[in-house]
């Protein structure tokens, strides 16, 4: 992929997604976490500690070459997106606890995942020294994610009804630009992609149904409601590829590393609808067992 294209162009369509991301928050949205505080809390942690850790575990468990695993990281450490949203809307989620969650997300994930990055590189890499993120880096990240997003909730607090314009003309420019994105990473490592699919292909799909089965079994288990695990699940079962992918080859500058992330936005979509049609049809079964007997 051209220089010019990787340190300017997706930085700057990464940050008019971010942009677009922004446009649906607002400060209400971090203002809510009150009334769910124990619900924010349990997917925050599911998140950021429960499925950095399976991470981890599957670089371990099926060997994955250093590279790789910073990929895999770089993903598990990456935030929920608006997809999430649109995912626990059309699965009875509960949306404004997802939109809570993106918005804390997306604040907390431009400090936890320098963090998480840095530590697979010093402990996957043998030589930390030569992809590491320094200072510079770091703030590069917070840029990335934070600027646009702020820039965005500006826009929808002062101009609604450029806010109204944009929701729908961003959301296609994001599909397309990841679809994009996985197409030219795909291709410049088109000479090592079946042996990435055999290294990476059943590790990424084991972590895409991990994400979403915890992000909805452990909610339930500390007895949160059902529309507020769906809500959960999405959010920590979608991961924000695009951002992963987008770091991966400016920030880091890794091909490779941008393939866990490129070989996830193949599975989520699938998985997560069928996750969905999966809560969905087992929801009146619940509701019967429920149900007390009339016999």
């Amino acid at each position: 992929m051209d220089s010019g294209i990787i340190t300017i162009l997706l930085p700057l369509a990464l940050a008019v997604i971010m942009m677009g991301l922004g446009l649906e928050l607002t400060l209400k949205d971090f203002a809510r976490v009150s009334r769910h505080p124990k619900a924010v809390l349990i997917a925050l942690c599911c998140q950021l500690i429960l499925l950095v850790g399976i991470a981890f575990a599957l670089c371990k468990l099926f060997a994955l070459t250093p590279l790789l695993s910073v990929g895999l990281m770089l993903l598990a450490a990456s935030p929920g997106g608006s997809t999430a949203n649109l995912f626990s809307y059309l699965f009875k989620g509960d949306l404004a606890l997802n939109i809570t969650l993106t918005a804390i997300n997306s604040v907390i994930a431009a400090i936890t995942l320098p963090l998480i990055v840095n530590f697979s590189i010093m402990h996957f890499m043998q030589d930390s020294q030569q992809i590491g993120l320094q200072f510079s880096k770091i703030l590069q990240v917070f840029a990335i994610i934070l600027i646009p997003v702020g820039i965005g909730m500006l826009t929808r607090h002062y101009a609604p009804g450029i806010t109204e314009r944009l929701n729908k003309p961003l959301r296609i420019f994001a599909v397309t630009f990841l679809v994009l994105i996985i197409i030219a990473a795909i291709v410049k490592e088109r000479a090592n992609i079946s042996e990435y699919l055999t290294q990476i292909g059943l590790a990424t799909a084991l972590f895409c149904m991990l994400s979403l089965s915890i992000g909805y079994l452990v909610p339930r288990m500390l007895k949160i409601n059902s529309a507020q695990a769906r809500a959960s699940a999405f959010e920590i079962g979608i991961h924000n590829s695009t951002l992963a992918m987008t770091i991966a080859l400016t920030v880091i500058g890794s091909s490779t590393v941008a393939m866990p992330a490129a070989v996830y936005s193949i599975f989520m979509y699938i998985f997560a609808a069928i996750f969905g049609l999966l809560l969905n049809r087992l929801a009146p079964l619940q509701v019967q067992k429920a149900l007390p007997s009339l016999d």
